[in-house]
């Protein structure tokens, strides 16, 4: 049957994401695959572990009012997100892989896009990149 993979982090380029993934599983009448990735470390710490539950109890209750069925995936591993995104649409025979991007400045560009480089370039699916609305 397959899934929509959809990396989450709670800011707008998440939320923009996370719409439009709920809007493409309704499409293809496939199960959602939500992906909050964290390193963790140090600054993963017990307050940043409540906040993250938090944000994610909000994203499962947008899930539930939204009528897909779903999986959420809170993962602190110790990988990149991108890895962690990459594993799990392989282990859910994804058919699209969704993530959010946000304008960055050229030197955010070469330093910070490794992550949607990445995706982009070793997922086994289609990836759809969404922008966050200005």
């Amino acid at each position: 049957m397959g899934s929509v993979v959809v990396g989450y982090v709670p800011k707008p380029e998440g939320e923009a994401a996370l719409d439009k993934a709920i809007e493409e599983a309704k499409l293809r009448g496939t199960r959602l695959v939500v992906v909050n990735s964290h390193r963790g470390g140090q600054e993963f710490d017990r307050e940043a572990s409540a906040r993250a539950e938090t944000e994610m109890e909000a994203v499962k209750a947008k899930l539930a009012d939204s009528g897909v069925t779903f999986d959420i995936r809170q993962l602190v591993r110790g990988f990149e997100p991108a890895e962690d995104l990459i594993s799990i649409a392989e282990a859910n025979d994804a058919q699209l892989i969704v993530i959010g991007l946000r304008r960055r400045s050229p030197v955010g560009k070469l330093i910070l896009g490794s992550n949607a480089q990445r995706i982009l370039l070793d997922a086994h699916c289609p990836v759809l990149a969404v922008k966050a609305g200005d």
